[in-house]
């Protein structure tokens, strides 16, 4: 085999027990999940084993990864439209859902569980934010405020003022964020007839 590809594979024991792990399962539990046995299930994560399409394909569907984030497989197009999940070392993942540089950026943010104590690191930067909670509750300090959004809520900001998104201990939480680097708002019309 060519030499990335070996590279490739070999990386992917290592991410599944880093997927297994941060979720907090058993290999029993993925065992039973999966249909895969757990001596294999060890056997794959130790390295020790190279998998196969039918044994990566159940691992991707459970944990609710794509097999290219899976096997961190080498990327083969433009990377603005070949728009991957970033997967982020505190459990979050960023999925950017713009494929244009310049103007008003999308994401969806998936952020795991968090502490309720946990210290906000606020940063502040050039630009206007607009955020949108899809699920769980999503705690966002914005200067001296600390507010709890729920899902349905929204908030906008400019991002100058000092600002932290985090999760809180009820679960995780998922939201979308519209970014303009350069000040630009996203526009909101109400009332419009039609």
């Amino acid at each position: 085999m060519p030499e990335p590809i070996d590279q490739t594979l070999d990386t992917v024991g290592p991410r599944l027990k880093h997927l297994r792990l941060r979720r907090d399962v058993t290999l029993t539990t993925l065992a039973e999940e999966t249909g895969i046995s757990t001596s294999t299930l060890s056997r794959l994560e130790a390295g020790l084993r190279r998998p196969t399409l039918e044994q990566l394909l159940p691992l991707a569907s459970y944990y609710g990864v794509t097999l290219d984030s899976l096997v961190d497989a080498p990327r083969t197009a433009n990377p603005r439209i070949d728009l991957r999940p970033v997967s982020c070392a505190d459990g979050s993942i960023i999925i950017p859902l713009t494929r244009r540089p310049g103007g008003v950026q999308a994401y969806k943010f998936v952020l795991p569980a968090g502490s309720d104590d946990a210290v906000p690191q606020l940063r502040s930067h050039e630009g206007f934010d607009w955020a949108y909670v899809l699920n769980g509750t999503l705690r966002l300090v914005l200067g001296d405020q600390d507010e709890l959004l729920q899902a349905g809520e929204a908030v906008e900001f400019d991002t100058r003022t000092p600002h932290w998104f985090g999760a809180t201990s009820t679960g995780p939480v998922e939201y979308l964020s519209l970014v303009g680097r350069h000040g630009q708002r996203a526009h909101v019309h109400a009332g419009v007839d039609r």
